[in-house]
């Protein structure tokens, strides 16, 4: 049975009167919202349910549930919430996860749900950001949500001691390098080892190729990857092979060698800069955050990543629609923005004068503008196992000196087509 009513509808600062019709419920709805496990505790958990209880104000009838977990539970949950029929109705995953989820059937496709939406609603997000959530025309599977683009943290005593000027950031990858190696003269580690995480080594191929050769061809089921920009790259990961830290960019082990005063350079996400930031704040850390440089002047490395909100299919797919639209809506991403400091693809939220003047915010978005892809296409189909332990696995290799940069590429590029063929 349906209903028609005129209501007022908010969703991220867009107020109109619509007439809409609604499925009329015979009893409350109850929706499961799954958040990650920093954004469901603290600070952003309040946040979190403060949106749950504007939406739940003007939606008497819903009831919703958060909860917080780690990335692996998410995904583990989703896709076994698949197979049983016990999805959560509204939740977060990283695009990487895109093409499993909808495999397995998690989630919806909000392509004419979308589409409905009123033009300034859609306007405020970022159109790449909306394209890497369509796996075509007609499909759309998820709402851009926040994300990221690296920046290079400097501890800027570790530097100064080594002799290095700090007043400029390195603009090329010799200056950078040159300013490696005086780092590791002085008796300090001058980065974590690149070769261990998938997202480090793409973050330094970022900093010689783009999206252009970068990726999966899924048509012809080959890498994208430029065998003459991988052995640069991996070039790279040999002049770093004798002044690294051996720990990965991820280990908690990295940020302690970064406040402790024994690390110079650190590459990844904002989502270091809340440790680091408390470090400063002791007394016991001076640092700074700027672009990692590129093989030339003008160019910049590293990556950019995203998570999104997804909707599962069933009878509660249509307010739970309308929670994550709320969610992802420009005030409440300007609010979770200025609380966070943290980017995110709610373009309008980005150019919020009181967001965008935040340091962390500025940087990153102005991270984003150069950065690569991290794994791209998202929606096309799931990328085997086997693709990113090869990128790895050589990359390591390279830099044990067990190939020539070249042939190190040439033997990468060679096992990810059979790894992509098979």
């Amino acid at each position: 049975m349906t209903s028609t009513k005129v209501r007022r509808t908010i969703l991220g600062g867009i107020s109109a009167v619509a007439v809409v019709a609604l499925t009329a419920p015979s009893s409350a709805q109850s929706l499961d919202y799954w958040v990650y496990s920093d954004f469901g505790q603290g600070e952003a958990g309040a946040l979190q349910e403060e949106f749950i209880a504007e939406f739940i104000s003007e939606h008497p009838d819903v009831t919703i549930q958060m909860s917080g977990r780690g990335d692996d539970d998410l995904t583990a949950g989703q896709i076994a919430g698949a197979a049983s029929g016990t999805l959560p109705d509204v939740f977060m995953n990283g695009l990487a996860m895109g093409s499993t989820l909808v495999d397995v059937g998690a989630l919806a496709n909000l392509y004419d749900k979308w589409m409905a939406m009123p033009e300034e609603y859609r306007a405020q997000f970022d159109p790449a950001a909306v394209e890497r959530c369509m796996a075509s025309e007609t499909e759309l599977y998820c709402l851009p949500y926040t994300g990221y683009g690296t920046l290079l943290f400097r501890n800027l005593d570790v530097l100064e001691a080594s002799g290095v000027d700090t007043s400029t950031p390195p603009a090329t990858w010799a200056e950078w390098l040159e300013q490696m190696q005086a780092v590791s003269d002085a008796g300090y580690f001058a980065i974590p080892d690149q070769t261990l995480i998938f997202n480090s080594v793409a973050e330094m191929y970022g900093m010689v190729g783009d999206n252009s050769t970068w990726g999966i061809d899924w048509d012809t089921r080959t890498t994208r990857i430029d065998p003459d920009v991988m052995a640069q790259v991996l070039e790279m990961f040999v002049d770093l092979s004798e002044i690294n830290s051996g720990t990965s960019r991820n280990d908690q082990s990295t940020r302690d060698l970064f406040i402790s005063g024994q690390l110079a350079f650190h590459t990844i996400g904002p989502w270091a800069n809340p440790t680091y930031e408390q470090a400063a704040e002791a007394g016991n850390l001076n640092y700074d955050f700027v672009l990692m440089p590129g093989i030339e002047e003008g160019k910049h490395g590293g990556i950019q990543n995203y998570e999104f909100i997804g909707v599962a299919p069933g009878e509660n797919e249509d307010i739970a629609w309308e929670f994550a639209a709320y969610v992802a809506g420009e005030n409440q991403m300007a609010r979770w923005a200025s609380l966070l400091s943290r980017y995110n693809s709610n373009a309008a939220a980005m150019a919020d004068p009181e967001v965008a003047s935040l340091p962390l915010i500025e940087r990153s978005v102005e991270s984003v503008k150069y950065a690569m892809d991290v794994q791209p296409p998202y929606f096309v189909e799931a990328v085997p196992n086997c693709h990113n332990a090869i990128v790895v696995d050589y990359s390591a290799a390279t830099a044990d000196g067990e190939f020539s940069p070249r042939e190190g590429a040439e033997e990468m590029i060679a096992e990810l087509n059979d790894c992509l063929a098979d």
